[in-house]
């Protein structure tokens, strides 16, 4: 496996057990490379598998059959709770419902994979403002989530997963609870996150956000179907 593959996959199964209708075959066979740098879009009808896809290259869930290599780490072979320690080391997550904590400030929000990672209070604090202020949301650092717009909260989001200087970023349909500008502005900057060398692997059912990955895998019952490379959509 050559040194800039991030993720490895072969043949990767995942099957849910339908009682009485017998069993659900949401993967069924799924090949993936990802070089380090790239930024994909996977996209999908809804049950096509996509999320299930995602949920197992983010070590949300283990598959059926089949290997998952993450940065020379057989994932597919862990347990629970070591594919926790490296999802907190190597992946950073944005989701489309922001999953901030209500009552934690945008700062406490941004630093909480740190607390995970053991990190101490002071370096935790300074790590978390140094992500912030690079997005220039340092004005925001106090707020509560309920105080910010929902393009500021998916910034916040966005901070979070940046904060443990992942290998990994994905991103679940980040811009599905946002207007049309603030998406353009999201998309804007997670593409200048992979301008700056981030990895991002994105899933959305919507073309136009699509247009901004480079990379394009198309997924329908369970199999990836295409695979193509694109431009990515330019400043205007």
């Amino acid at each position: 496996m050559a040194n800039d593959t991030i993720i490895d996959v072969n043949g990767l199964t995942k099957d849910y057990p339908m009682g009485a209708a017998g069993v659900f075959n949401a993967l069924r066979g799924v090949d993936l490379k990802v070089q380090k740098g790239e930024f994909i879009a996977i996209m999908g009808a809804s049950g096509s598998g996509k999320s299930t896809l995602l949920h197992l290259l983010g070590c949300l869930d283990t598959p059926t059959s089949g290997s998952y290599i993450l940065e020379g780490t057989p994932a597919h072979t862990l347990t629970p709770d070591e594919l926790a320690e490296l999802r907190n080391k190597k992946i950073g997550f944005i989701f489309q419902s922001f999953y901030l904590l209500p009552r934690a400030s945008a700062l406490e929000n941004v630093e909480l994979p740190l607390i995970y990672s053991k990190v101490p209070p002071a370096e935790r604090k300074r790590r978390a403002m140094e992500v912030i202020s690079f997005l220039k949301l340092d004005q925001h650092a106090k707020h509560l989530p309920n105080q910010l717009s929902g393009g500021q909260r998916q910034q916040i989001a966005i901070a979070r997963a940046l904060v443990n200087n992942p290998s990994l970023i994905m991103a679940d349909e980040p811009t599905g609870n946002l207007d049309s500008v603030t998406s353009e502005r999201i998309m804007e900057l997670l593409k200048q996150l992979n301008e700056m060398g981030n990895t991002l692997i994105l899933v959305t059912h919507e073309h136009d956000i699509a247009a901004y990955a480079k990379r394009l895998v198309r997924i329908k019952d369970g199999l990836i179907i295409s695979d193509e490379i694109m431009a990515g959509k330019q400043k205007q």
